[in-house]
């Protein structure tokens, strides 16, 4: 089994591509050791102690190398779990984990949308479907949407895009200029 190598815009992540499907549907991140406990594979990147972040794409897992580790040392720990894993057809997730169950973000920012905004928060998620989350999946990440509220749409991002440094031009430069040409209502585009 060949698994390929990319580097990403966060010099401080990598993607991995296995040559198969990882998720079925959707994705899933782990943006710390105690989040791994649902899966046998997060958490056995994270026990080699040199692990700040996984994420778990379609068809690509996404690591993050702790502060002062450096990818030399990291990438083969990481390629041989890879390897033991799809390999012996180890499951992605413990059963009764509640892998699909999606798991509010960790941020001060809640609240419910407006069901008077429906058509614009409808036009907004049908954007990052369809054009924003393919494109930012190719770099490793993915980006969720949390919420709209008087103009502002509110993502959180995932995997290679947490982090990054270019996030912050790609959420404003990139992301906000397409939804704000195709949705007029909205003023800003905000990362929680």
């Amino acid at each position: 089994m060949l698994i390929e190598t990319e580097t990403t815009p966060n010099p401080a992540t990598r993607k991995f591509l296995p040559g198969r499907t990882v998720m079925e549907t959707g994705g899933r991140d782990f943006p710390h050791a105690e989040a791994a406990e649902a899966s046998p594979l997060a958490e056995a990147l994270f026990a080699t102690q040199m692990v700040d972040g996984v994420y778990f794409g379609r068809d690509f897992v996404s690591v993050s190398a702790a502060p002062g580790v450096e990818w030399p040392q990291l990438e083969p720990e990481v390629l041989q779990i890879l390897l033991d894993h799809f390999v012996t057809g180890a499951p992605l997730f413990r059963p009764g984990s509640a892998a699909g169950i999606e798991v509010a973000p960790d941020s001060d920012v809640s609240f419910e949308d407006d069901p008077a905004d429906a058509d614009i928060i409808e036009q907004i998620k049908e954007l990052i479907e369809t054009r924003v989350r393919p494109a930012v999946a190719q770099d490793g990440g993915d980006i969720v949407y949390r919420g709209y509220k008087d103009g502002i749409v509110y993502l959180q991002l995932q995997g290679a895009c947490s982090g990054c440094p270019s996030s912050t031009i790609t959420l404003k430069n990139g992301i906000e200029g397409l939804i704000k040409h195709y949705v007029p209502e909205v003023t800003s585009v905000e990362a929680i």
